[in-house]
């Protein structure tokens, strides 16, 4: 019923999860939908579940259920570690998966750590269905990929390997608040100790989150080590071109976007002899 409906009202209409993105911009008069569709009483859109190699979240589970589950600190440590810093409890407690991430704001958790993990977001109209990347997904500021007439009905996240350790770091103004610049990082080491993969996605420094591909690169095929780490850390600030706004300057932001991998990386790689295994 829900997909018929988003295909009746077309681009005239918004809908309806939590709420928590939909109240600043309708009260500022950003944007005055003629219809809300609200999915909160729709079953099947929430829920976390093991298929496969995938760790699939419903896009209408809470933000607190998964910062709250178990199966999601044990399959994706990555997404456990950044959930406590989406907002505050309360928001948590009503907020969205899939609102925040259709919602696509550049400074928000979540689009980072989908873009770390190259996850794959899922989208059903009543034509059918398509799986994008986060780089099909996310198109720029506060924009998605998303048709008018579909919705994003689950997140699916590969489940974290052996040997990887994962970080989350980010500074902002005040606990709650979107990031300044926020870095998430995983390090994949083999029985030597030496890297054989590595991704870094930061956020608040682009109009999409930012995966640092190249600069991850220069950590595989050596041991993490601080000098490694400062190495990476200064490709990664040198590749960025953020813009300036009333809360911080360009070269501040680049300035934390190189401490914040350094410091994650250093925290990942920390955390490999904790993963040899997983289930």
């Amino acid at each position: 019923m829900s997909l018929r409906s988003t295909r009746y009202v077309g681009r005239t209409r918004r809908k309806f999860r939590s709420g928590t993105r939909l109240w600043p911009p309708a009260s500022t008069l950003a944007w005055s939908p003629t219809y809300l569709v609200d999915l909160n009483d729709i079953p099947g859109l929430d829920g976390i579940r093991v298929d496969g190699s995938r760790l699939a979240i419903g896009a209408m589970t809470r933000q607190r259920a998964v910062e709250t589950s178990s199966v999601v600190r044990e399959r994706c440590p990555l997404l456990a570690e950044a959930m406590p810093q989406i907002g505050h409890v309360q928001i948590r407690n009503r907020g969205t998966i899939g609102g925040s991430l259709a919602h696509a704001d550049p400074a928000g958790e979540l689009p980072a750590v989908v873009a770390a993990l190259d996850g794959e977001l899922v989208l059903r109209s009543t034509r059918g269905e398509r799986r994008l990347g986060p780089q099909e997904f996310f198109v720029a500021y506060l924009t998605t990929a998303t048709e008018p007439d579909e919705l994003l009905v689950e997140a699916r996240m590969p489940i974290t390997p052996p040997r990887t350790g994962t970080a989350f770091m980010e500074v902002s103004r005040r606990h709650g608040d979107f990031a300044l610049v926020g870095v998430a990082a995983t390090v994949t080491v083999d029985e030597a100790g030496v890297c054989t993969a590595c991704a870094l996605a930061v956020t608040g420094v682009g109009a999409t989150p930012v995966v640092a591909r190249q600069a991850a690169r220069a950590l595989v095929g050596v041991k993490p080590t601080p000098d490694a780490f400062e190495n990476v850390a200064r490709r990664v600030s040198g590749a960025l071109t953020p813009d300036s706004d009333l809360h911080a300057s360009s070269d501040y932001r680049k300035h934390l976007a190189g401490v914040l991998t350094r410091r994650a990386l250093a925290r990942a790689a920390s955390r490999t002899d904790d993963a040899k295994e997983r289930r």
